[in-house]
């Protein structure tokens, strides 16, 4: 079974621009993916898929999606809005409100959490959710199971990003899996960069974003005293692959090379050779 994964998509950052950065890097990494071979099984669009969460830029987002010939299961980050995108996405499942279902592969499963509340920028997790999740997890205690939620429930040193250990939402969640021992582990986005470690001795993957990414800043951050670090800059957009074996989870993350903007063609080769030419002298 062969996962293609994106995340923080940001699509409508720039709204009055029909052809905004974001939808270009998002469009680069769908050609990466719908390149590969084999295709993936399935893609998974693990939040923050608009900045603003408006349905304009749900729309955006669908035309982009439409040419997947895989399913495509979309996530909610905090930047999304559940309202709007359930009018572009219909379809979207939303049991009790909350849009997180359960996907049934070959031999294993995927849960798809809602980690959103709607105005703060950290992850959440109510009691409806993880009474949601324990019993999706006791329907198959021996089915190998992979969780995804956009943000992850453990610090990456990334300070202004990083949750605080002691959120209750990160409890509850903590509760809801405890003792399911067919969790094989998490996956996660909202870092922004691609990371790997681990929460509550399972793996945790984190995957990188196709919007640009978070810096690579790993001293304190003072709420009051701006410091001038860098917080954003223009990486390549990324994506992961996450490959189950039967037995073992393989996870690979992809790139988008530079885009080649001019090639010495014969259109510039007269430039060319008189660039060369004066140098001759």
């Amino acid at each position: 079974m062969l996962i293609a994964q994106i995340s923080d998509l940001h699509i409508g950052f720039e709204r009055a621009h029909p052809d905004e950065p974001n939808l270009r890097r998002l469009n680069r990494v769908l050609d990466r993916i719908l390149a590969l071979d084999p295709l993936p099984d399935l893609l998974i669009a693990s939040g923050d898929l608009t900045e603003y969460g408006d349905a304009e830029s749900y729309t955006v987002l669908a035309k982009a999606l439409a040419r997947c010939p895989m399913p495509v299961h979309l996530m909610a980050g905090n930047h999304d809005l559940r309202g709007p995108l359930a009018q572009v996405f219909p379809d979207a499942p939303m049991p009790d409100g909350f849009l997180q279902h359960v996907i049934e592969g070959t031999d294993l499963r995927l849960i798809l959490l809602d980690t959103l509340e709607e105005g703060r920028h950290g992850g959440a997790f109510c009691e409806i959710r993880a009474a949601w999740l324990a019993a999706r997890l006791a329907e198959a205690p021996d089915r190998p199971t992979l969780v995804f939620l956009h943000h992850p429930p453990q610090s990456v040193g990334i300070p202004w990003m990083d949750p605080a250990p002691t959120e209750p939402w990160i409890a509850r969640l903590n509760a809801a899996i405890a003792g399911h021992a067919q969790v094989i582990g998490l996956v996660s986005g909202h870092v922004h960069r691609s990371s790997h470690t681990s929460w509550s001795k399972l793996p945790l993957i984190i995957c990188p974003s196709t919007a640009p990414e978070v810096s690579l800043v790993l001293t304190p951050i003072d709420a009051a005293h701006p410091d001038d670090r860098p917080l954003i800059e223009d990486g390549d957009p990324g994506f992961a692959l996450h490959c189950w074996h039967g037995d073992r989870l393989t996870t690979l993350f992809g790139g988008c090379p530079p885009q080649v903007l001019a090639s010495y063609t014969d259109k510039l080769q007269p430039m060319i050779a008189s660039m060369l030419a004066e140098r001759a002298g």
